[in-house]
């Protein structure tokens, strides 16, 4: 008889939750947009068009990249490499 090992759902709850922390939702991102100077925004807002980027992910971009220069996102940003 072959055992299949189920998934632990707390486990599962957890990475999801963990991952939902490692990434700016759209919701965020347009609530850091609309506090920001207009030409700051705007650029932000063009930049993500003209790469095809969710503005979320250009926003988590800049920021994990201004705290690591090798990061791309939350998920691999180790504050200070890269300096």
């Amino acid at each position: 008889m072959i055992s299949v090992q189920r998934p632990d759902p707390q486990r599962t709850v957890k990475a999801m939750q963990t991952k939902l922390l490692e990434q700016l939702s759209a919701t965020d991102a347009q609530v850091i947009l609309e506090r920001l100077p207009e030409r700051i925004r705007a650029a932000i807002i063009d930049r993500a068009n003209e790469i095809e980027y969710p503005i979320e992910s250009i926003i988590e971009m800049a920021i994990a990249s201004f705290l690591d220069t090798e990061a791309l996102g939350f998920a691999d940003c180790k504050p200070g490499r890269g300096q």
